[in-house]
């Protein structure tokens, strides 16, 4: 379903700095002989198979959500390839793509569109949508989204993502987001979605929720793949590494 092979982007940190002429005539744009360019992930190769379930660890800044970006589409490699055979519901930033002076319905409709579900289908299932992110969107649907708290845009999100037939899941970290109660909605959603037998790929640093829904995992260190095997695997690579 996910082919990895050699993959590798590289990034330009402060890419937006305003250079002086010194820099820019002496230094030719700066005393880094690199550009401040650095490699987020280099040599990364996996294959996941369709219904796999499958958990990304790492410290912060190892990688993870730029993986998922890569699979998702968003970014393209400099190096290697990656494939994904079949569409992706991507549970990534899920307030994104709202358009700030529009309402509720009115990015429902044009996020819903955007993803590929069809005008019938969001009228159709619109009051559903809406129920499932919550009463405190309910009571705002008719109201511009610029309005919204963070948490509302996002359970608006996930509400709308969560429907796509779409055969890959990627998320990353969508259920530590919202109430209680609205993370139980986030798993009864994920487990009905796993047992139509979409394939998963997890970027959490939630234990529960990785032991929950994951039996592989890939451990990443440093923009490298370090462990590609079981998630106790993983999760034991992780702990060290933490423990250091």
């Amino acid at each position: 379903m996910i082919e990895a092979d050699g993959l590798g982007i590289r990034f330009v940190r402060n890419r937006r700095r305003r250079l002086r002429l010194r820099e820019l005539v002496v230094h030719r744009g700066g005393r880094d002989p690199d550009g401040g360019r650095f490699w987020p992930l280099r040599e990364v190769s996996f294959t996941i198979a369709p219904g796999e379930r499958v958990g990304v660890l790492g410290r912060n800044g190892s990688g993870k959500s730029t993986l998922l970006r890569l699979i998702a589409g968003v970014l393209i490699p400099d190096e290697g390839r990656i494939r994904v055979r079949g569409a992706v519901a991507p549970l990534l930033e899920l307030s994104a793509g709202f358009a700030n002076d529009l309402t509720g319905r009115e990015n429902l409709h044009l996020v819903g569109g955007l993803h590929g579900l069809s005008p019938d289908y969001l009228r159709r299932h619109f009051d559903d949508i809406i129920s499932f992110a919550g009463e405190q969107v309910e009571r705002a649907v008719d109201t511009p989204v610029r309005h919204y708290s963070s948490g509302m845009k996002i359970r608006l999100g996930f509400a709308i993502v969560s429907r796509l037939p779409h055969p890959v899941l990627l998320m990353d970290e969508v259920t530590a987001v919202g109430d209680a109660e609205f993370r139980a909605k986030c798993y009864a959603t994920i487990d009905r979605l796993l047992a139509e037998g979409r394939t998963l790929v997890l970027v959490s640093h939630n234990e529960k929720d990785l032991t929950r829904f994951c039996r592989r995992g890939l451990y990443l260190d440093g923009g490298r793949l370090a462990v590609d095997g079981s998630l106790d695997e993983a999760l034991a690579a992780y702990h060290r590494s933490v423990a250091r």
